[in-house]
């Protein structure tokens, strides 16, 4: 096997810091590691397999040499670099929302829909978290019965929101308890008209709401869904919601297929085999899935499953997984892994 030049775009940040970590667990092939971000975090060290590495700031010519740069530093970082590592040669894994829905620019979640990568143009779009794990739970389901309508409201974690939105909510918590005052300022991340408390407390807003009444972040999971399974006509709803917790995004989602019919243990069964899927759902002995117990695993977690009360075709499902982890730097460690094994390197 070939060993490549790697990128890490935003190595400092919460997703690169798990990149290189699943880099390092998997044992990716790198001949070369190259250690990106701002110029503020420029001169960190970072430890990457027993040797530490300097970070340094990332410039178009950064890329000379670079054959896969994983990126994940922010739409606007993503809009200027992308680009310009693409012409020095490197095929992009863009973590970002700036290329999501550019028709030239593969959508990809493997277990989904990996031979898309065949027609990447240098850059591939790494989804949403939250898109990323529905549709993985989704798509043995599509496969064997079709899809007709999903109607999901996602539980989502403040890690999604970056390392300060973490350190806000311990803030408030901490002073909460200890009955002290305390000023919001982060979340939700594009509140531009005020920012509310996290700790004890859910915000339903993820992102700017747009004229139509949705936040951007459901925009993307509605939009993503359709461009991920090819189903442009495919119905579907979103309600993004921020809690505090600290890793880990569980939805709670709503399906409609096209052929009625199917018994849960049916739909069991073939989650239960499908790739990327751990079936925790057995409500006899209260085992389903936990947003506490995903994390630092790379699967997507599916419990209470259930037939709708009143449409034969419909079913109701738990999902939760690590939204740093197969939500984003898995994913795109295993876009990279799927480069190297459909031989588009």
């Amino acid at each position: 096997m070939s060993n490549y030049n790697v990128a890490v775009v935003g190595a400092t940040g919460a997703v690169g810091q798990q990149m290189l970590k699943t880099l390092e667990e998997r044992d990716f092939p790198i001949s070369n590691l190259k250690l990106l971000s701002s110029k503020r975090s420029a001169g960190k060290q970072i430890s990457f397999k027993g040797q530490n590495y300097t970070v340094e700031e990332a410039t178009p010519e950064s890329f000379e040499g670079v054959q896969i740069a994983l990126f994940s530093a922010g739409g606007s970082v993503s809009k200027a670099l992308a680009p310009e590592a693409v012409k020095r040669g490197a095929i992009v894994v863009d973590n970002t929302s700036a290329f999501r829905m550019d028709p030239n620019c593969p959508l990809v979640v493997p277990e989904v829909n990996e031979e898309d990568l065949r027609t990447h143009n240098g850059i591939i779009a790494n989804p949403n978290c939250s898109t990323i794990q529905m549709v993985v739970a989704l798509e043995p389901i599509r496969q064997n019965y079709g899809l007709k309508k999903v109607v999901v409201s996602t539980y989502q974690a403040v890690s999604g929101a970056g390392l300060e939105a973490i350190d806000e909510m311990k803030q408030q918590t901490k002073a909460i308890l200890a009955g002290e005052e305390f000023t919001p300022e982060i979340l939700p991340v594009g509140g531009d008209k005020k920012h509310y408390q996290i700790a004890f407390n859910a915000i339903p807003q993820i992102d700017l709401f747009q004229d139509n009444g949705y936040t951007f972040e459901e925009m993307k999971m509605i939009n993503e869904t359709k461009k991920i399974m090819h189903l442009s006509e495919l119905e579907v709803a979103a309600t993004c919601v921020r809690l505090p917790i600290e890793t880990g995004h569980s939805e709670s989602v709503y399906i409609e297929t096209e052929k009625g019919g199917a018994s849960v243990a049916e739909i069991k069964e073939l989650l239960a085999s499908a790739p990327g899927i751990t079936l925790q759902d057995d409500p006899a002995n209260q085992l389903y899935p936990l947003a506490s117990e995903c994390v630092g695993k790379n699967d997507v977690f599916v419990g209470r499953i259930r037939q709708d009360l009143d449409r034969d075709n419909g079913y109701h499902m738990w999902i939760v997984s690590d939204n740093l982890l197969k939500g984003a730097a898995w994913n795109s460690v295993q876009i990279a892994e799927s480069l190297v094994k459909l031989e588009l390197l």
